[in-house]
């Protein structure tokens, strides 16, 4: 793509992201959203192969239909109550339609069917800004408004989201799959904590966001998009697969690593709300989602491959890590001693 395009698309990305997360006001906000739809449509089609334009087009569809309900949501409630603030949504119908849009642009269940197959059609490093930087924005609608909405449709889209996210995933083999089903199950950890404690929300979003960085960094690094070629890339940067197999058991959450910081402290917050059963029944989903990271975990570092003649050996390179996933490693894997410091920032 022409640097220049790349400049141009970047640029809306950040300003859609930045008009969203700092307006008041509801057009605003819708604003911000069409520009970041916009922006990324072209990256996800640049590759002109017929999987990416399809992705494109359902992407553009259904992030179409979600951002019309928002607007709807806001008029409704500024036709019953006067105000276009994003805080002051109080109309219990605009309430439940602005739940469904925000489910349908971070696919949650069961708006969830977009994601898989967009990330599917995507190069990498889209899918890195599709994961990450795209749910801002819904995630920051859903922090300003999380006062009015109602706490059972969130805990039941919650759940949903981290049982079919885990269950989902598990007869993958394509790892773009893997990871957007893997985004669904932590945005059903994300949803079901908003109401009882929005930062937790955040901090949830901000640690999976550099975890999922690093994964797909990593990934594109190594030019792995399946899991019968990450069973051979070990020869390429051995050192590099080894830290990918500490992320990825860090983004299924298992101490001591920093992935269980925020299911530690979600689990927490939900027993001290007298909602013991939810966080029970979450935390036993999330062993779902736990089966497929260690399937990755072990295809990344197996040594050698079980069907020997089908593979041939990828030549070691000499290219150094990039100092991006360095720090995002090191970040995805080492802070749970810190935790208490991050919470006072929190």
């Amino acid at each position: 793509m022409n640097p220049q395009a790349s400049l141009i698309f970047a640029a809306s990305l950040l300003l859609g992201t930045t008009i969203t997360i700092s307006s008041n006001h509801w057009i605003m906000a819708w604003t911000g959203l069409e520009i970041n739809t916009l922006a990324i449509l072209p990256l996800i089609s640049k590759s002109h192969h017929p999987r990416a334009i399809e992705a494109a087009t359902k992407y553009f569809l259904t992030q179409a239909a979600a951002s019309a309900l928002v607007l709807f949501a806001s008029m409704t409630n500024a036709w019953h109550t006067g105000q276009w603030d994003i805080t002051q949504l109080t109309h219990p119908t605009s309430c439940l339609i602005l739940t469904s849009a925000i489910a349908m642009k971070l696919g949650l269940v069961p708006f969830h069917f977009w994601f898989p197959e967009v990330l599917q059609g995507s190069p990498l490093t889209t899918g890195l800004l599709l994961s990450t930087i795209m749910k801002l924005p819904p995630i920051t609608l859903l922090y300003m408004t999380s006062p009015s909405l109602s706490p059972t449709l969130l805990t039941i889209l919650a759940i949903l989201s981290a049982a079919l996210g885990g269950w989902m995933g598990l007869n993958q083999t394509q790892i773009r799959k893997i990871l957007a089903f893997s985004s669904i199950s932590h945005l059903g950890w994300m949803a079901i904590i908003i109401i009882y404690n929005p930062k937790l929300t955040l901090l949830n979003f901000y640690l999976y966001a550099m975890m999922t960085a690093t994964v797909f960094l990593t990934l594109n690094t190594i030019k792995v998009l399946k899991l019968s070629t990450l069973m051979t890339a070990w020869t390429k940067i051995p050192s590099l697969n080894a830290m990918l197999l500490l992320t990825l058991l860090s983004l299924a959450g298992l101490p001591p690593l920093t992935g269980f910081l925020p299911k530690w402290l979600i689990i927490q917050e939900l027993t001290k709300q007298e909602m013991a059963p939810a966080a029970t029944l979450i935390s036993l989903l999330s062993l779902l989602s736990l089966f497929f990271y260690l399937r990755l975990a072990y295809c990344t570092t197996i040594t050698l491959p079980p069907h020997t003649t089908n593979h041939m050996k990828q030549w070691r390179t000499n290219k150094p890590t990039n100092i991006t996933i360095a720090i995002l490693t090191t970040v995805s894997v080492m802070l749970l001693p810190i935790s208490p410091m991050i919470l006072t920032i929190v």
